[in-house]
């Protein structure tokens, strides 16, 4: 009598798994453990130099967006070139911080004596 006024669902079935799941007991891969075991980062200057052609991407998008707009194409709306802009400004933001990091880090590093 007491399981008829409640609805029988099958929870763990109706689950939708994302590519964040740790994957434990279902023989998923993680993508979180993936990248955490294995690193695919080259030296320093390709880590440098692939940062700073996605932030040229990501400074040169709101541009393209806003003449696609203004040509008059229906993909592109007004709130995803306001989203870009946004997205380009802290994006130079965080790239001028680590700029600053890393002058102040060299200054520190050239002050130690040998």
């Amino acid at each position: 009598m007491h399981g008829s006024y409640f609805p029988q669902y099958d929870l763990a079935s109706r689950i939708q798994h994302t590519k964040f799941d740790n994957g434990i007991g279902r023989g998923i891969p993680s993508a979180r453990m993936d990248r955490i075991e294995s690193p695919e980062s080259g030296d320093f200057k390709q880590v440098f130099s692939g940062l700073i052609e996605n932030l040229n991407k990501e400074v040169n998008a709101p541009d393209n967006m806003l003449k696609d707009v203004m040509q008059g194409n229906k993909n592109v709306d007004i709130h995803d070139v306001m989203t870009a802009m946004s997205k380009s400004e802290i994006s130079v933001s965080v790239a001028t911080q680590l700029v600053g990091k890393v002058i102040n880090a060299y200054d520190r590093i050239s002050q130690i004596s040998v």
